[in-house]
């Protein structure tokens, strides 16, 4: 953190996960000064973004393959040559604070943005009392805020009538409050299969919901470049008409990783249809069959974190909000990283570089 935090800044950047840190990178490489005109904000009290909140039991092995930061080898660490079995959240927490510490980032914690609001030609970010600093303002503002802290979950008729217990993945610490309930695991990602794994252990009865067939390759290589322009396009059709961001796992499909064929071998990958509702001691399905519950994981995905973009009026009725190639059209000077199409890690590095290029220019005015 800086010892002196600016009031006034060319560029604001919410958030340090990666695509945060990954645009603060590139815009100081084209020559912006962090704590000086370029201003990173982050809500969490130390590094690592949303991995420093996932469960313990979840290791390195166990996510999705993690991608370098630009510059992230100048630090002398790489995620490809990282100890798998470490949990992800120590692991990922030590290696970004090496990235910002390295890279002079000078991140100011804890600042949790509240407010982005227009002020003339610019913009103000207003931070939550008790932050370092209580305003900002900013010719240009980046939103990297990610979506850990709005779980998606699902419409389902009655799920305020269940009388169980109900967790989100954010919510996930351990399997010791499942020890011989009847639990339902609701969702086709990673999370849902690690609570298979974890959850399965110790639960008296166990079922896994979904609203698709879970789609699994036998290996890595089997996500063609083909079925990854294919997600990624859904998604940015999606961001630039404004709609809430659909699945990439329903069109990417799981690899048939150690995890997976674990599942297989407990005989876990039993997958039943969506139930139709819930009442207060379990599940209706399609058919009318009540199913006894004792709990409720919702591994339904989450939702990009855009409350402090409200005052601006660019999010919509339906919660989305317009972005073109990272950009929000109808705010010059507003852009989010890692949203849609660039929320891999590997597509935010790639969007950053020319996130902060774009920047650049803007900056530097018609001229450029």
């Amino acid at each position: 953190m800086p010892e002196h935090i600016p009031t006034h800044a060319a560029v604001v950047v919410i958030g340090a996960g990666q695509a945060g840190l990954a645009v603060a990178y590139h815009l100081r490489r084209r020559g912006l000064t962090p704590g000086d005109d370029l201003l990173v904000l982050d809500a969490n009290p130390g590094a690592g973004g949303a991995w420093r909140h996932r469960w313990p039991g979840l290791t390195l092995g166990g996510t999705h393959r993690l991608h370098d930061l630009p510059g992230m080898t100048d630090t002398g660490l790489t995620f490809t040559e990282a100890d798998p079995h470490r949990p992800a959240r120590e692991l990922v927490a030590e290696y970004y604070g090496a990235y910002e510490d390295h890279h002079d980032l000078r991140v100011v914690r804890p600042a949790r943005v509240t407010a982005v609001r227009r002020d003339g030609d610019g913009y103000v970010v207003e931070c939550a009392p008790g932050s370092p600093v209580t305003a900002v303002r900013a010719r240009v503002v980046v939103s990297a805020t990610g979506t850990w802290n709005r779980p998606r979950l699902p419409l389902v008729d009655g799920r305020e009538e269940f009388s169980g217990l109900q967790i989100t993945t954010a919510d996930y610490t351990d399997p010791a409050p499942f020890v011989g309930l009847r639990v339902a695991v609701v969702g086709g990602g990673t999370s849902a299969l690690t609570f298979l794994d974890e959850v399965g252990d110790v639960a008296q009865d166990l079922h896994w919901y979904t609203r698709r067939v879970p789609l699994f390759h036998d290996e890595e290589e089997e996500l063609t470049a083909e079925r990854g322009r294919i997600a990624v396009g859904i998604q940015d059709e999606a961001a630039r008409a404004g709609r809430p961001l659909p699945s990439i796992v329903a069109v990417t499909g799981l690899p048939r990783s150690p995890l997976v064929r674990r599942l297989e071998g407990k005989d876990r990958l039993r997958r039943e249809p969506m139930f139709a509702s819930l009442d207060a001691t379990g599940a209706v399905t399609a058919d009318g069959e009540h199913v006894d519950l004792d709990a409720i994981i919702w591994a339904t995905g989450f939702r990009p974190d855009l409350t402090h973009l409200q005052p601006l009026g660019v999010v919509n009725e339906v919660g989305g909000i317009v972005v073109e190639d990272g950009r929000v059209p109808d705010e010059p000077g507003l852009f989010l990283a890692g949203y849609g199409p660039q929320a891999s890690t590997i597509s935010s590095n790639r969007a950053a570089r020319v996130t902060a290029l774009t920047i650049a220019r803007l900056l530097a005015g018609p001229q450029a």
